[in-house]
């Protein structure tokens, strides 16, 4: 058995819904290597698979199928991305209204244990600093309270490419030290445990601390607690904590255009 991650190279449930319905339907799909250019056939069929973990931040496209997908025995969990940035910086993303009200749907049809909030990547700028965060956090997690019991984040990675599209954004990048991140962190921590909902700390062992525990985006317990054996650390850079899994996706395929994206170079790729 395996475990498929869909993906966190691209948004399939947003804008492949239907290549991605088909494949679940045929019981299989192709994958590129984006190392070195293979392709290899994956099997979905439920026997097959012990879980597949959806990176989403519009599940809309699904909705309609998932009912009977999970007749059919396959088992679901969300990372639902929704962290409610000005345009200049997600471009093109759904509504802020649009994207609570499908987390929402979302959450009734698989429950608050298989759809995880994301407020990911944590960008601090000149029009979101610290204090913005705060208020927009508090925000959201009122919001989300009751359809979610977890919420992933972490604060964005400068790679050239971030620095340079979130520069031509108009967005100039702030970098604090790390125990101003802590600090920030430690509060939005204790906004979100008191709106029934733990945090955890994507690949920044930095920081940990009470009420912020370490990230296992994907987590074969979140599935199946007797398997954990069969599925080792497999981390995708450092201080990852996920498990073994298969990313169906394939990079420079996002239409959102978020100008911190780590997958895409740019809209005009995609």
């Amino acid at each position: 058995m395996h475990l498929i991650s869909a993906s966190r190279r691209t948004d399939i449930p947003a804008f492949y819904a239907g290549w991605f319905a088909r494949r679940l339907e045929a019981g299989f799909c192709h994958c590129l290597n984006p190392f070195n250019g293979s392709v290899r056939a994956v099997s979905l069929r439920p026997e097959d698979c012990a879980g597949i973990v959806c990176w989403t931040r519009h599940a809309a496209p699904l909705l309609n199928g998932l009912a009977r997908w999970r007749s059919a025995g396959h088992r679901f969990a969300f990372h639902y991305t929704i962290n409610g940035y000005p345009p200049r910086v997600e471009s093109h993303n759904p509504s802020l209204e649009t994207a609570l009200r499908t987390f929402r749907s979302l959450s009734d049809l698989l429950g608050p244990e298989r759809v995880w909030w994301r407020y990911d990547p944590v960008v601090l700028t000149r029009e979101t600093p610290p204090a913005w965060h705060l208020r927009n956090f508090a925000r959201l997690a009122r919001e989300l309270s009751g359809y979610t019991k977890r919420c992933y984040f972490s604060f964005v990675s400068v790679y050239h490419k971030t620095r340079r599209n979130l520069a031509a954004a108009g967005a100039a990048i702030l970098e604090p030290e790390a125990e101003a991140r802590r600090a920030l962190a430690a509060e939005l921590a204790s906004e979100a445990l008191g709106r029934g909902i733990r945090m955890y700390a994507c690949c920044d062992a930095g920081l940990l601390q009470p009420g912020v525990e370490a990230a296992r985006c994907v987590d074969i317990g979140a599935f199946e607690d007797g398997l954990q054996a069969e599925f080792p650390p497999s981390p995708t850079r450092a201080g990852c904590g996920c498990v073994r899994s298969i990313d169906i996706g394939a990079y420079d395929t996002c239409l959102f255009g978020c100008a911190y994206c780590y997958a895409t170079n740019s809209r005009r790729a995609a």
